[in-house]
């Protein structure tokens, strides 16, 4: 009888190391999908500052070509 009793007693910590276990996979894989959201959110971010770093560069160069013509104009007419 008292084998018995050992061998509940084992299967029941083992029970407990599988609960835990699962518990401990259950809130790793919670982290994994809040990491996941936070790097979509970011790059995102990052694509949106990409896209406006490209935009103001192009009003940049439209802006240089404007102002050489400009000065093209001025030196021409003086």
């Amino acid at each position: 009888m008292a084998e018995k009793a050992d061998y509940r007693e084992i299967i029941n910590e083992y029970k407990d190391q599988i609960r835990i276990l699962k518990d401990e996979v259950d809130e790793m894989q919670s982290k994994l999908k809040e990491k996941d959201s936070a790097l979509k959110r970011t790059t995102q971010k990052l694509e949106n500052t990409t896209e406006d770093l490209d935009h103001s560069n192009e009003e940049i160069k439209k802006l240089q070509i404007e102002l050489k013509q400009k000065k093209s104009f001025i030196h021409i007419k003086s």
